[in-house]
């Protein structure tokens, strides 16, 4: 597919992105938080030859089970947001009064978007959507949205790999600790290096600023039990 630009060149359509930088670093993050919460408790394993086996199972079971919860909520997430527009699509394509239809548009958006939009704007898209012959009579489920949830299921299950494998390969377990959380550091770093980059917000301090907020949510989540 190929779009064409207003100076009459194709270009190559734009493929849109099923998870932006956002839902991947939060999933990853979830991940490692979950993981994290098994190596804080470390000193409560009791010593043996396959302490660390048992805690790279059980970490790894509970964000197997956790990453297939947040998939199946990123399904209904996704269901009901397209289920709410098409609401109200279908709502403001009925309405046979023009001035209800477009306060129907503007009670949507958002407070910020309120000021920035005008009801001449808001008018132009009630129009597109009366003619409108392709709006489907109920919200469903597509192709990439169960790639997006299947996305999601990977990042939090691949959150497990970074914190809990040092205790599959490393015998001693004070140096696996140590290996564990270096890589943790490393990669709460790396996710809010790409985070900054994304929103323009400083990309170093951004990654500093989720190392911290990474400890001490993960020093929380144990303090309440998880």
């Amino acid at each position: 597919m190929s779009t064409i630009t207003p100076a009459g060149h194709t270009e190559p359509e734009r493929r849109i992105q099923i998870l932006n930088t956002v839902d991947r670093v939060c999933e990853l993050c979830f991940g490692l938080f979950m993981a994290l919460t098994f190596v804080g408790a470390v000193k409560a394993v009791s010593a043996g030859v396959d302490a660390g086996y048992k805690m790279f199972l059980a970490a790894f079971g509970c964000n197997l089970a956790w990453g297939l919860a947040d998939a199946v909520m990123y399904l209904v997430r996704t269901l009901a947001d397209r289920g709410q527009r098409l609401k109200l699509g279908l709502a403001v394509q009925r309405e046979k009064d023009e001035a209800l239809a477009v306060r129907a548009l503007r009670d949507a958006l958002p407070q910020t978007l309120d000021q920035l939009v005008e009801d001449a704007d808001l008018e132009r898209i009630r129009a597109r959507l009366a003619k409108a012959s392709t709006l489907p009579p109920r919200a469903s489920l597509v192709r990439d949205d169960f790639v997006g949830a299947l996305g999601i299921f990977l990042l939090v299950v691949l959150g497990t790999f970074p914190v809990a494998l040092p205790f599959l390969i490393i015998e001693d377990v004070t140096t696996a600790l140590v290996a564990s959380r270096t890589l943790t550091l490393m990669i709460l770093f790396a996710a809010g290096f790409s985070l900054g980059r994304y929103t323009g917000g400083g990309a170093i301090k951004a990654g500093f600023a989720m190392i911290a907020v990474g400890v001490l949510l993960t020093i929380a989540i144990i303090a309440l039990g998880g």
